[in-house]
């Protein structure tokens, strides 16, 4: 089979951290999952989607592979002990955090926003699955919030990028008051009703404490990139891609 392209990421300075954002762009499975799908949960052939997880940790050098059965919620769990790219999630949540050496944290996505973290030296890594849903209960501040009170650390000490996701040129919410509530109404547009989920976002984490020039965005739009990326509002039965952060 083909081997799953990904698109690696390192913050500057910090050669021990590696994060990995997969695409749909090779894999074994088939239509309408074609290649890169890594979700036991969208009705896809599981031996399929299990060889596609087995390969891309095989590839990255990954020993444990940890992720949720993620709610759209705020919930964080920490130094998970072992997991393989064979099991399925059995622990719900949408945030995890290790100081584990080769433990990678899995996030699916099809263009919810992918948020990964990690301290500044290396002594910890997270990751966030944040969609629309997580921005309106500020579910990055939150996150920040929670992983700084267990590791006992200053959010100005935190690095985060920002993975492929729906961009604001297509973030479209015609029931956006009853979505969001009061409160991000700057970063609607009346006239074509979408929102600026990335500024969101990064404004989030700024709110959290994290220093501006420690935020950093892969600008890739799932929607609009349909070779590249699954993207749940183009296509309702569809694969997921996943983002993966972990201490080399």
């Amino acid at each position: 089979m083909a081997k799953i392209n990904f698109i690696p990421f390192v913050f500057p300075g910090l050669d021990k951290v590696s994060i990995a954002f997969s695409t749909r762009n090779g894999g074994c499975c088939k239509a309408p999952f074609d290649g890169g799908n890594i979700s036991y949960d969208v009705g896809d052939d599981p031996y399929d989607v299990r060889a596609n997880r087995t390969e891309l940790a095989a590839t990255l050098g990954i020993s444990h592979w940890h992720e949720c059965i993620q709610v759209h919620g705020d919930v964080v769990h920490y130094d998970l002990e072992e997991g393989s790219p064979a099991d399925t999630p059995i622990i719900e949540g949408d945030g995890l955090a290790t100081t584990a050496a080769g433990h990678a944290l899995v996030v699916k996505t099809a263009d919810c926003q992918p948020i990964m973290i990690a301290h500044k030296n290396g002594d910890f890594v997270a990751g966030l699955h944040n969609g629309w849903r997580g921005n309106a209960i500020n579910f990055p501040g939150k996150g920040v919030a929670d992983i700084c009170e267990h590791y006992s650390c200053d959010p100005k000490d935190l690095l985060a990028v920002r993975g492929p996701s729906l961009s604001p040129a297509v973030a479209q919410f015609v029931n956006f008051e009853s979505d969001f509530g009061p409160g991000f109404e700057s970063y609607f547009d009346k006239e074509s009703c979408t929102v600026d989920l990335w500024k969101l976002t990064i404004d989030q984490l700024v709110e959290a404490g994290l220093t501006r020039r420690n935020i950093h965005s892969l600008d890739l739009c799932t929607f609009s990139m349909a070779r590249s990326f699954f993207s749940y509002r183009r296509e309702k039965t569809t694969g997921r891609q996943c983002s993966l952060i972990w201490i080399r």
